[in-house]
């Protein structure tokens, strides 16, 4: 349950924003002057605190900048109310942190928005803290290969910097582990990572999403919310899988990261911020260019600095340090003692190609695990029959028609795709296929064109 703590001098509005804050599900605690309400924030923490900026003891905007001194674990957002709002005192409460600024009488849904929003600002806050204290660039990237190292040495060379970076990469390789580890070492590491996953977001939805959208007089229009890049200002926005991103909306980022400058969907006044842009992608973008789904000059705005994430079957000397911290995870995760892994099993592992790659060992890991409670040592038996895939097959490897089918699909698709010498259009009529069905063929069985 999220805490808001209200502080206003007006018995009746406390009373009021108690009642309806408690039937939207949060904890509501009140306070009457500041002295009151900074001995209630450091007693115990808040999420958000509503802040009348007239208070009968001091100036909401002193209480505002004592709030600021706290713990940065204590530290809740403040959104300041005030029945006499003005420009400057707007801008005066951004400049000392204030997360948003209301006007009295309240708007109900434009507070409860706001309210909102905020909510999820400090939420992703605490998570960045809790990421930045555990954050140990070797445990984030795995490994003792040499494709690692190079990665672990490029991330300390250019994360200082305010480059943006594309990362390339297949699906599973960890793409947003590499971005979370740049903006861990940036000088931007105290302020947030947001994170907006372009394919995982419907097309009409991601402008309103990255851009926000402001109220609406209209009846049955939509209320504001800040975008994800207004909310990333002054820390990095991770765009992952940009190469799903449509056009129109690919215009309207290469806009907004020519001079840091948007205007919110249905908005009239520009807004300016200041966001490292990091990307990633598992396309040959060069290819989409050629194809017309992805803007040149885009490419080349993202493409500051490139970082290409190797693929699990290219590091496979990872595979027994990542199988075992993952069996660690596990074990601390279910409450289960410490489990080991055999040689041929781990030789197993290793022959596998990992379509999946990171990702698909992990929930390897997790499976086995699951489905062997009392095991305390993992063998070759223990394993997923897709992974026994070295030389010949037998009928035996698989537990279901479904598994020997995809195995044997998959394939199939991979030979016909090297015989087109990776031209997917050329594949496809190899095959019999549409080149969109390919694709989506591609997509569910973890093929990937550079494979």
């Amino acid at each position: 349950m999220n805490h808001i703590l209200v502080v206003d001098d007006e018995a009746e509005i406390r009373a009021s924003l108690e009642d309806i804050l408690r039937e939207e599900g949060y904890s509501v605690a009140s306070a009457a002057s500041g002295a009151e309400a900074l001995v209630l924030l450091r007693d115990a923490p808040y999420d958000v605190v509503l802040l009348d900026i007239w208070l009968p003891d001091r100036d909401g905007l002193d209480v505002l900048a004592d709030i600021h001194q706290l713990a940065i674990e204590m530290r809740p957002e403040v959104v300041i109310i005030s029945g006499h709002g003005t420009i400057e005192a707007a801008v005066k409460a951004t400049k000392l942190g204030a997360y948003d600024f209301l006007e009295k009488p309240l708007s109900l849904d434009r507070t409860l928005i706001v309210l909102k929003n905020a909510v999820e600002a400090r939420r992703l806050r605490a998570e960045n803290l809790e990421f930045k204290r555990q954050f140990n660039l070797s445990s984030v990237l795995t490994g003792e290969s040499i494709p690692v190292k190079a990665l672990r040495q490029q991330i300390r060379l250019m994360a200082p910097t305010n480059g943006r970076v594309l990362i390339y990469g297949e699906s599973g390789t960890g793409k947003e582990l590499i971005a979370r580890a740049i903006h861990a070492e940036s000088q931007r590491r105290d302020s947030v990572f947001l994170e907006l996953n372009c394919a995982a977001i419907p097309e009409a939805y991601i402008e309103a999403e990255l851009f926000g959208y402001r109220y609406s007089a209209q009846p049955g229009g939509p209320t504001e919310q800040r975008g994800t890049l207004e909310r990333a200002d002054g820390g990095t926005l991770f765009l992952d899988e940009v190469g799903d991103m449509s056009l129109k909306t690919q215009a309207k980022v290469l806009s907004a990261l020519d001079d840091q400058l948007f205007t919110p969907v249905g908005g009239t006044q520009p807004l300016r911020v200041d966001v490292r842009l990091i990307a990633s992608t598992n396309k040959d973008l060069e290819e989409e260019i050629a194809k017309g789904n992805f803007r040149e000059d885009l490419f080349y705005r993202l493409n500051v600095v490139p970082f290409a994430v190797p693929p699990l079957r290219e590091r496979k000397q990872d595979i027994p340090l990542l199988a075992r911290e993952f069996l660690a995870e596990f074990g601390r995760q279910y409450g289960r003692p410490r489990m080991e892994i055999g040689d041929e099993a781990l030789a197993t592992l290793a022959e596998y190609r990992w379509p999946g790659n990171v990702r698909e060992l992990k929930n390897v890991i997790e499976r086995v695990m699951i489905l062997n409670p009392r095991v305390l040592r993992i063998e070759r038996k223990h394993l997923p029959p897709l992974t026994h895939k070295a030389g010949t097959r037998s009928t035996e490897e698989f537990s279901s028609l479904q598994q020997a089918r995809d195995a044997y699909e998959r394939e199939y698709i991979l030979k016909k795709i090297e015989e087109a010498r990776n031209n997917v259009s050329h594949a496809a009529e190899l095959l019999g296929l549409e080149r969109s069905h390919l694709y989506r063929k591609m997509k569910a069985l973890g093929i990937s064109v550079r494979e």
